[in-house]
């Protein structure tokens, strides 16, 4: 039997759960604050307390692989757990590895995170492609056989990396172009060539505190993209903002919050997350 696409499965959980993506960054801080050792067993059992809040709230959950692979191999064990709990929840995961390497790299990370038999299998994962689209390829063919997604860095919330990200390059048309709107231009083909007509299993990390004009990029050619858009709540951007950031694309996007949901503590976090989720839902009805 043929795995439903990513992008089919996706578009179901935005219809049903609605768009809130819980961000899953167990920084010690919030360990401290939430009473857990700062340990591998205490980003697990967080990671394990946010999939229970998330479920029957939000849909879709975003571990940050950097907070357990901290602990190494128990981290990574950890890791495992919760994403097995969240997959045994019925929610869809977000791998937060944000990888990017040259082709033949890249096809490991790809059975790491995509082959049916990993005990790190997620449903999509954030890459990077500023060693060229092109050293994605073999991920994104790989992620579409078994029916799971890749989110692509585009244009990123951190300050330092705008000068990169809003460099002129000529493209292949002999246009020139940001480098954040050509990685959006090859991401729609990409979907476009794959015959995802609705939404595609290869989507876009945005940033919500991002000024997407001022990186080049029109909202409009967002349709039918998945949008991965973190910076809402503890970086200020503001969910009430969401049709104006992204326009006609904003039924499209994943809303990623983290610490603004991890901060209201074991025992508020399950209403956090059923506050934020509602607040999505009102912007976009």
């Amino acid at each position: 039997m043929t795995a439903a696409s990513f992008g089919a499965r996706l578009e179901t959980v935005l219809e049903t759960s609605g768009g809130l993506c819980v961000g899953i960054d167990p920084h010690p801080w919030l360990l401290e604050q939430w009473g857990l050792p700062t340990s591998a067993s205490g980003v697990r059992e967080l990671g394990l307390r946010a999939v229970e809040a998330a479920a029957g709230s939000a849909g879709v959950v975003k571990p940050q692989v950097a907070f357990f692979e901290r602990w190494g191999s128990a981290g990574f064990a950890a890791l495992e757990d919760v994403l097995t709990a969240a997959r045994d929840a019925g929610l869809l995961v977000v791998g937060d590895a944000k990888r990017g390497d040259v082709g033949s790299t890249m096809d490991g990370y790809a059975e790491a995170w995509f082959a049916p038999d990993s005990p790190l299998r997620v449903d999509a994962l954030t890459v990077s492609p500023y060693l060229g689209f092109g050293s994605l390829q073999g991920t994104i063919d790989r992620a579409r056989q078994v029916g799971a997604g890749v989110f692509v860095l585009a244009a990123t919330s951190n300050p330092e990396a705008r000068a990169g990200q809003t460099a002129l390059v000529t493209g292949a048309d002999g246009a020139s172009r940001t480098l954040a709107a050509g990685i959006v231009d090859q991401v729609r083909d990409d979907d476009q060539a794959a015959g995802e007509t609705r939404l595609g299993s290869v989507g876009l990390v945005l940033g919500a505190t991002v000024d997407l004009a001022s990186y080049g990029i029109d909202t409009a050619s967002l349709a039918g993209v998945p949008v991965l858009a973190p910076g809402f709540g503890h970086q200020g951007a503001r969910v009430s903002d969401l049709r104006s950031l992204y326009g006609s694309a904003a039924r499209n996007v994943l809303v990623s919050t983290s610490r603004g949901v991890l901060a209201a503590g074991p025992d508020g976090m399950a209403e956090a997350v059923r506050d934020a989720a509602e607040e999505v839902r009102t912007c976009l009805a």
